[in-house]
């Protein structure tokens, strides 16, 4: 970072006695107010010395040599300690360049440790792991008001993950946030792709919590350049899957013989007809479902991901599951609209139920927001801003991603589309007259 101010000053220092005649020269350096001195290893004579140019008195041997008249060992002396001042000056200089160039903070200090030849005795250097663990630990103190458990866990994840590579890639354990660049950051997506075998997407997004430490360092002036410049971050298009109607009619028939299998069927189906994500089911409380403008029941709740409101009125199969459990005890006791178990054990038995329904999909909870958004909601007619505005979504832009407009409904809408057309006559294409004339 290029400093304000920065002086230059040659003096002579105070002697102990004032009967020392030759007195040492000093150098004081001076950036943005803040001044450190250091000697240049030479003496001079205090009637030598010209203390407004900081340099040994000269005059009168330029007026010696115009008479061609021979100089003094006192007066050569003296044109050879200006000669080096000049030499210690361009030193000054040039190490100041080099603090600039290489991205270091220009201190009075830095400059004179320079000049000497000593290890730049600069700020400590800020590092990567130890910025992320900052990070992380600001994260957790805010969970609950900024951010949601899973963001916490995420970026715990990626500080693990990150650790790991530095081993792979420098056999470290941190490196300093001024060595990240554009090859740090292909290497790191190479080591998640080929060494952990993460996808594309994933990947993207792990190398996003990481940009956000390079951001911060940037913003506190401990990088001087971004090094995400020309890195492509952009996310792949998957095929997001859903359920059919028909495979949503088979898992709600299917009868289970184990109680638990059927309590998570039931809530994923609610989860399908409501399009609530698996935190937000989980923390919905009773409360928190009461009548709407319509004069039917809504749910009123905030998405935990990103504190945006979230309205959505209650379908009869909604409402049915939700009757099922009023008197479960758990529901009871915690004020809890279903018993939801584990993120984790949710899908492992989402697993057993799509082997059990015939459902060949990799059946996870997430698939049933997913469902609500093509299969029950724009599928059906809903427009994509109201079904936005339920799934909690701040901009279409995102309500976009699951948007996934099935065959059916392009069918349907065409078909309406054919209906309309076959009540307006249709006009006459007369053939070309070129080609059709009789032989």
């Amino acid at each position: 970072m290029i400093s304000k101010s920065f002086g230059l000053l040659f003096y002579l220092k105070k002697p102990r006695s004032e009967d020392q005649k030759e007195r040492s020269i000093f150098l004081r350096i001076t950036v943005d107010g803040v001044s450190r001195a250091m000697s240049i290893h030479r003496t001079c004579s205090k009637d030598r010395w010209n203390q407004n140019t900081g340099r040994g008195i000269v005059s009168k041997i330029a007026g010696r040599r115009a008479a061609n008249i021979p100089s003094t060992s006192a007066e050569d002396e003296a044109h050879a300690l200006n000669a080096y001042i000049e030499t210690v000056t361009a030193k000054v200089h040039e190490a100041r360049h080099q603090l600039i160039m290489g991205g270091k903070p220009v201190t009075a200090e830095a400059v004179r440790d320079l000049v000497q030849g000593r290890e730049v005795n600069s700020e400590r250097p800020h590092l990567l792991l130890e910025i992320f663990r900052y990070h992380n630990a600001q994260v957790k103190a805010l969970v609950g008001k900024e951010f949601s458990k899973g963001t916490m866990t995420k970026f715990n994840t990626v500080l693990k993950h990150t650790r790991s590579f530095l081993q792979w890639k420098f056999k470290a354990d941190d490196i300093d946030i001024r060595k990240l660049d554009y090859e740090f950051i292909t290497e790191l997506e190479f080591w998640y792709k080929s060494v952990q075998h993460v996808e594309h997407n994933t990947t993207m997004k792990y190398i996003a919590c990481v940009k956000k430490m390079a951001i911060r360092a940037l913003r506190n002036g401990w990088l001087q350049r971004d090094p995400f410049m020309g890195f492509n971050m952009a996310l792949r298009e998957v095929e997001r899957e859903a359920l059919t109607a028909e495979e949503l009619d088979r898992m709600a028939a299917k009868r289970f013989l184990m109680e638990r299998l059927g309590q998570v069927r039931d809530i994923f189906l609610f989860s399908c007809y409501t399009g609530l994500a698996y935190a937000d089911l989980q923390k919905l409380r009773r409360s928190e479902i009461s009548i709407g403008i319509d004069g039917s029941k809504w749910i009123f709740t905030r998405r935990q991901k990103t504190d945006s409101p979230s309205r959505i009125p209650l379908l009869p199969m909604a409402q049915q599951i939700l009757e099922r459990y009023i008197d479960h005890p758990l529901c009871r006791e915690k004020d809890k609209v279903l018993p939801i178990l584990s993120n984790q054990k949710m899908n492992q038995y989402l697993k057993e139920i799509a082997d059990a329904c015939q459902i060949n999909k990799h059946l996870t909870f997430h698939i049933a927001r997913r469902t609500f958004a093509t299969t029950i909601t724009l599928s059906n007619g809903v427009p994509i801003e109201t079904v936005s505005k339920m799934l909690g979504h701040r901009n279409l832009k995102t309500t976009q991603h699951y948007a996934k407009i099935l065959d059916r409904k392009v069918s349907k809408d065409m078909q309406a589309l054919k209906e309309k057309l076959a009540a307006v006559p249709l006009p006459t294409i007369r053939p070309d007259n070129a080609r059709n004339q009789p032989g």
